[in-house]
Order: structure tokens, then sequence, then C-alpha cells
């Protein structure tokens, strides 16, 4: 029995709070996430997200308004993604290892009206509030996060009832902060139609590495405030298999978790697979269930790959994307991996539905030897939140309407 998602299951899930509703009534004494020793099944996952759908109307947040989280990874934060979107708001992660002004910028851009906190981010967010506009309500995530009410009570109280709002396509989901190392970050407004067209589109041309099998094991490792991890997460909780989550990236227990779990996937960016291979026991590990590692946000150096091809002993596929394109948009499949150097392999693909083209700074056909920047455009490129104003990424083109973005060539 294949786990994955047919496409014409994606009719069943038009919004990213359905996908929780749909496994809950398919799958519902099936694995969903794993976490220290925690355990949910689907069917707990469907009723937890409508407590805090619930809990979240009854504290007054309205539709499109958000709530932002500031703590490290967690299965609770899955909870409150989805919670979030039955009651119409979006999530706004926030990263742990900002500086207080930092967070306190991030929480006034997304107007949070509720932050919950980890206990490890509570004395950084005690500072942020001193400087925020904002007042939001704080729910700590666990004991010791300071004297803040604690989350399991306060969903806990609400009633597991499904709100069942009408949700749209173009509702945002997701606030996501980009650029920080140049400038004030921008929010990255991600919608339910961002986060679920791209992978109907990939469900439709069986691409291989991106099926799953019914019994297969995801870990998500990487930092929730990034698309690399909660994007990769929800690709694991839209397929209906059992997600590891990890509350940050440790090499050794990472390396540990593959052969304990029986993990079939992951997501790792190219340091953090130099940091696990490079552990004492690396090589001793069993790594017999592992199917696919999937990499990117960096330069991957060609020594590194060869010797994790050699270590892992499966398939790899390289991704490349922003937070502005809701996560990859172009691949290296695992086939083009078996070549000797970078210049043997072949330029990476587009996934189904992405169009790319290189284009100069006018936005037209560049000719030969000058500065070039790769453009592109699908169904699933998100919208920009700066200063509580939207705006388009400035392409000075005709495609701007057609929701381009753009990278340059170096």
């Amino acid at each position: 029995m294949a786990a994955s998602m047919s496409p014409e299951e994606f009719d069943l899930m038009p919004a990213v709070a359905d996908v929780v509703r749909h496994h809950g009534r398919t799958r519902p004494g099936h694995a969903a996430m794993s976490f220290e020793g925690r355990h949910t099944d689907y069917a707990t996952l469907d009723a937890h997200t409508n407590q805090i759908a619930q809990a979240l109307i009854a504290a007054g947040v309205k539709p499109g308004e958000g709530v932002a989280f500031f703590g490290k990874n967690s299965d609770l934060y899955f909870e409150i993604f989805f919670g979030a979107a039955k009651a119409r708001a979006f999530l706004a992660p926030v990263g742990w290892r900002l500086a207080a002004n930092e967070v306190a910028y991030a929480i006034d851009l997304a107007q949070a009206k509720i932050v919950f906190v980890g206990a490890e981010c509570a004395p950084c967010l005690a500072e942020a509030l001193g400087q925020t506009s904002a007042k939001p309500l704080v729910i700590a995530m666990e004991a010791g996060a300071h004297d803040y009410p604690l989350f399991e009570p306060w969903r806990d109280r609400a009633p597991a009832i499904d709100p069942a709002l009408p949700a749209a396509s173009d509702d945002t989901v997701l606030l996501l902060f980009t650029s920080g190392t140049t400038g004030r970050p921008k929010g990255v407004m991600i919608s339910n139609g961002n986060l679920l067209r791209s992978r109907r589109a990939m469900a439709e041309n069986k691409l291989g590495w991106n099926e799953w099998e019914a019994g297969e094991v995801n870990y998500v490792a990487m930092p929730i405030a990034h698309i690399g991890g909660t994007g990769w997460g929800f690709v694991g909780l839209l397929n209906g298999v059992k997600n590891v989550i990890a509350r940050e990236f440790n090499p050794m227990e990472a390396l540990e978790c593959i052969e304990r779990e029986r993990i079939a996937k992951m997501f790792m960016v190219p340091a953090a697979l130099q940091f696990a291979i490079r552990q004492p026991r690396a090589r001793e590990i069993d790594y017999s269930s592992l199917r696919v590692i999937l990499y990117g946000a960096s330069p991957m150096p060609v020594a590194l790959l060869r010797e994790c091809i050699e270590i892992f002993g499966c398939d790899f596929c390289q991704q490349y994307g922003m937070t502005e394109t809701a996560g990859t948009i172009v691949y290296l499949p695992p086939a083009d991996h078996d070549r000797g150097s970078n210049a043997a392999c072949p330029a990476p693909a587009p996934l189904p539905g992405v169009e790319l083209r290189i284009l100069d700074a006018a936005g037209n056909p560049p000719p030969r030897k000058c500065h070039r920047e790769i453009a592109t455009r699908s169904g699933w490129l998100s919208r920009l939140l700066a200063q509580r104003r939207e705006h388009r990424w400035p392409i000075g083109s005709r495609w701007m309407a057609a929701h381009w973005r753009r990278r340059r060539l170096c």
C-alpha cells in the first residue's frame, strides 16, 4: 500500500487544514508524529488541532490574523500550525537564535495576537516584549518557560469540535521571515495554494524520489523557522507517514535516530551532512532503511557528496528553492548523482509546473557576458509583507503580474 497522496486525494484537501481532517478520517490510528517520547496518531492530531482552533477563536484571533511561535522544533508546533489554519489564522515561526530586538520586530510585523514560547526562549521573549508595539498573550510550550500559562492545559480546555471555517486558496497560513542578513527580514506570506499546488503537480508526475510507501518514516531536524523545516515536516504529514521530529539537529543523535526509527527520508543542509559523517560511529550505523536524502539550501561540494553516497548508501536528490517559492522549484534527481563531477552533471530540472528563464536586469533575454538572473514563475510563489504592506518582487518586466521571482547568476 502506497502512502503517497494520489492526485485525486488533493481534491479532498483544498486547504492546509484539510490535511489533518483527511488523515484523521482515513488513517486515524496511524502514527503521525513522535517527539521525545510523545507519540501522536492522526486521529489525535485532528482532535488537538480542533481544540487549538477553538482556543484561538476564544482568545479573539480572527481570520487573517497571526500567532507566533518562538522556540525550537516540536511536535506541538505542527499542531499549532494546523490549528491556526483551521481558525483561518496564520502561524509565524521566529528563529530561536535571534536577538530580542529582532524577535520584537518579527512579532510586530506579524501583528501576533498570541506568542507560543519554548522554555529556552522565554528570557529572550521577556526582553523582546518590552520593545514591541503589540502586547500579545504568551503561552508556554513547557514548564520552566517563565510563569506563562501552559500550552497543553490551554489547549485541552477547548472543545475538540472542528470550527469548519471555509478557507480560500489564497489565505495565508504561514509567515516565514527571510533576507535578514542584508536588512530587516521580510515576511513571506505563504498560502494554502502555495503549499498544496506544488505537491499536487509532483503527485501527478510520479517523480519516484517523491513517492512514499506505507510504513516509511520521515525525519524532521532542520529548524522550523525555515522553509526547509516547516516545509519538510508538512510534506511528511501531507503524505500521512510517521514524522520523527528532533528538537534541533545533533549529528550523532541524527545517525542513531536513522537506525532506531528506521528513517526512510530526510532533508538536510550540506553542513549537517558533513557534521554527521564526521562522527566516530558514522560508518557503523545501519542505514538500510534510508531510501532518499534530499539536500539543499547551500552548495554541496562534490567530494562531500561522494562520501555521503558511499556512507549512507541511498539515493540523493538535490533541491533548490527559496522561502518566496514556498520551497523547492528545481531539483537534480537521484539518477543524475552518479556522474564523476559537477561539470559532468546535467543542469537541475524545474519541478512540474515551474518555468525558468534567464533574463538581464531589464527583464529581457540577455546577450552573452552580461549580468544575468534566473527568473521563475509557478502557481506557488508567495507574496512579501514588509512594513505591513504587500509587495510584489520588483521585476520591471511584463512578467511582474505573473509572479516571477529572480536570483542573480554569479
